[in-house]
């Protein structure tokens, strides 16, 4: 008899990656399976187990790729195998998620669940554009209600928010927001009421349009506002506590795409910038075996070169794997590539011998041709796409060594958003060679009226073979290398 699994119901948050719990984190970092909806930040599938199944199954309206009985049957099914399940939602699970439902079927099935409570949209849209649903003297409640019915008019009980005091946040009402003003005004709501329409966390689409209940949805068709969006009315409707209001460049959108680690860095910085950030395409790394013993690393004075944190992070993985005594590296010396790699070997306790000004393989390999003696054997550790031109160029001189110790591939569950985004990207980031040939062979092109940014040469030369028009390249390899040569950008350009 198989034993019977357990269904984590999760709630994803609303808004980035980092916005789930880490109780949540956690459990879909252990899972057999995710199931998964709509609006949760596709960054999250990366954390995902590479054995375990990942189904999508997200209900939207107008567009239902399952019923919430198939949703209950799949639930029920997945766990009945025996297998830890995760239910991920945007949001949290109970505001209006359907959790109660299928937490019904579970309990028919007799099948063990959790739920872990997630960042609701009713707060937390509002918040990211600066409007709280509270404040003091100016709203001491929230009434959150829902504009959706099958018959396609407003609940039987709408009228009576007219009369109430404090925030109203309404969900899944933009396509009935002028009937919702005109409900509210006929019945004693005063038309100069503040009104707000968000579209942000996971949309497409993020904007936010202020108003008066008078003009809200004036305004509003008038921005082209795309679901999904929440509607806030009420005196906090007028405030903008936001800290991105006076941030550069303000209303630039930019697609990225990259390993988890990459895209967490560049979206914090990018958004910090005040840029909507929206990813096209995300790659996990893949540990690769190598047939060397890291130990041998301190027979003798020799020279470890990484050139990227995720190489920096392979090299101490497979010191680990090896059980290798970190104190062989004392005879060792480290060349590497761009400050970011330079921090992550600090990290581990290692500080670089030598980092070129200028963060490229060229100019590494200038710099080591100059710095190593010739008896001091070069150990290579970089990815499997790495540009080989600075083997060749190393070889020529010195015995050196080669180990393509991590691979990146697609993650092909993360759909990007960018289908539906990309005519209003202003700027397209790529962060690896893999992420420029995934977005093609998905893609095809790239929307007219958007820029290119490549984090590096090798990343450049991937683009180029795709790619006819001209477009950026970082002139440091990171993160923090791609946000400054947007930023640049966007400065030469005002």
């Amino acid at each position: 008899m198989v034993k019977k699994g357990k269904v984590y119901l999760v709630g994803a948050g609303c808004g980035n990656a980092d916005l789930i719990t880490l109780k949540g984190l956690n459990v879909l970092k252990s899972c057999d399976a995710v199931v998964y909806d709509d609006l949760i930040d596709p960054e999250l599938l990366s954390f995902v187990p590479e054995r375990a199944e990942k189904i999508y199954m997200g209900k939207r309206q107008g567009r239902h790729s399952a019923t919430q009985n198939l949703i209950c049957q799949k639930l029920t099914e997945l766990s009945s195998e025996g297998k830890t399940v995760v239910r991920l939602k945007g949001g949290d699970p109970f505001v209006f998620g359907r959790a109660g439902e299928e937490i019904a079927a579970l309990k028919a099935a007799k099948i063990p669940y959790s739920v872990v409570p997630g960042i609701s949209s009713p707060i937390a849209i509002p918040a990211a554009a600066g409007i709280p649903v509270t404040y003091r003297n100016l709203s001491r409640s929230v009434h959150i209600v829902t504009a959706h019915t099958a018959d396609q008019g407003l609940p039987p009980d709408f009228k009576a928010l007219a009369g109430l005091h404090g925030t109203i946040v309404i969900l899944m009402g933009l396509s009935r927001i002028r009937l919702i003003a005109q409900t509210l005004i006929s019945e004693g709501m005063d038309p100069d009421t503040p009104a707000a329409v968000v579209s942000g966390g996971n949309s497409p689409f993020p904007s936010t349009v202020r108003g008066t209940l008078q003009n809200i949805s004036e305004k509003t068709e008038k921005a082209e506002v795309k679901p999904p969006a929440v509607i806030i009315i009420g005196a906090v409707a007028a405030l903008n506590l936001s800290d991105r209001e006076n941030a550069a460049p303000e209303g630039i959108s930019v697609g990225i795409s990259g390993t988890a680690a990459m895209t967490e860095k560049l979206r914090n910085i990018l958004e910090e910038m005040g840029a909507a950030v929206v990813l096209t395409g995300s790659q996990s790394i893949k540990t690769l075996p190598i047939e060397f013993n890291m130990a041998n690393l301190g027979q003798k004075k020799s020279w470890v070169v990484l050139t990227s944190s995720n190489g920096v992070k392979q090299f101490f993985r497979h010191l680990s794997m090896q059980d290798t005594d970190l104190r062989v590296l004392g005879s060792c010396k480290f060349a590497v590539i761009g400050s970011a790699t330079e921090k992550a070997l600090k990290e581990h306790g290692f500080h670089a011998d030598l980092c070129p000004e200028k963060f490229t393989s060229e100019a590494l390999g200038e710099l080591l041709l100059r710095r190593v003696k010739k008896d001091e054997p070069i150990y290579l550790f970089r990815s499997a796409k790495a540009d080989n031109r600075l083997f060749e160029t190393l070889k020529q001189e010195f015995q050196v060594y080669n180990f393509p110790t991590y691979d990146t591939v697609s993650v092909p569950e993360v759909s990007a958003s960018f289908d539906a985004h990309g005519s209003k990207l202003d700027y397209l980031a790529f962060s690896s060679a893999e992420g420029v040939k995934s977005y093609f062979a998905d893609k095809g092109e790239v929307p007219k009226g958007t820029k290119c940014v490549c984090i590096g040469s090798v990343t450049a030369k991937a683009l180029k073979s795709f790619y006819d028009e001209p477009f950026i390249t970082a002139e440091e390899i990171s993160a923090q290398g791609i946000a400054d040569a947007i930023l640049k950008d966007v400065k030469t350009n005002l």
